[in-house]
């Protein structure tokens, strides 16, 4: 039986946005004069939530200083990322023949929706994508199952038909909370042996494997 419905995590998944999230982290750290947080490290907070990016990278959980910190970085995002932005090769064509097929199409992310949206306009019409949930329009971000779970509630589908798509055990975890499928896909930090402890209907090395024989997802 074919899913009806993919619903993707942004960073790591679809894109490659970790150039612009790198700049604009590294940036804020050294404003504040946290100059030996490598790239890697920052690479490695991709998917999680600024509130947690910035405790994890400093130390600091007083929400008032973390407030500041994320201030600065939307103000540092406002210059570098959309333009840090790019597609995995392979994305447009397997959404694109994903669309051709009449599967609905979602993305539920930490990112701002605002942000997603103004990186898909250069590449894709403004229906083209069914629901894009983003970090502002939840309560409680992944794992919560609360974007997947609206997501679903909004596009009127069963949890049955959807596979959700994502790079981390976060998105393992939101998907099993959701108990709706999961598929890995190796384009992040996360490993296979990582994603592979959580259950999955199928790890892929890129999102062509989302086309390829797809009843053996059942």
């Amino acid at each position: 039986m074919r899913y009806t419905t993919y619903l993707f995590d942004f960073d790591y998944t679809l894109a490659d946005s970790s150039k612009g999230i790198v700049t604009c982290f590294q940036n804020v750290l050294h404003q504040y004069g946290y100059t030996e947080v490598s790239d890697e490290e920052i690479k490695r907070t991709i998917g999680k939530t600024l509130d947690d990016s910035f405790a994890l990278l400093t130390s600091i959980s007083d929400p008032t200083q973390i407030e500041e910190f994320k201030k600065a970085y939307g103000l540092e995002a406002n210059q570098h990322m959309t333009i840090n932005t790019r597609f995995f090769p392979e994305s447009v064509e397997v959404l694109t023949r994903l669309k051709d097929q009449d599967a609905k199409l979602g993305i539920i992310s930490t990112k701002y929706r605002f942000r997603i949206l103004d990186f898909l306009k250069e590449t894709f019409p403004s229906d083209f994508f069914d629901i894009i949930i983003g970090g502002e329009d939840v309560s409680a971000h992944k794992p919560s199952p609360e974007g997947l779970l609206k997501a679903i509630e909004q596009l009127g589908v069963s949890v049955q038909d959807v596979l959700y798509i994502g790079d981390s055990t976060v998105d393992a975890e939101t998907a099993q909370a959701a108990s709706v499928d999961f598929a890995g896909v190796l384009r992040g930090m996360t490993t296979r042996e990582e994603l592979e402890s959580y259950p999955h209907a199928k790890i892929m090395t890129n999102l062509n494997g989302l086309l390829d024989n797809r009843a053996s997802f059942r």
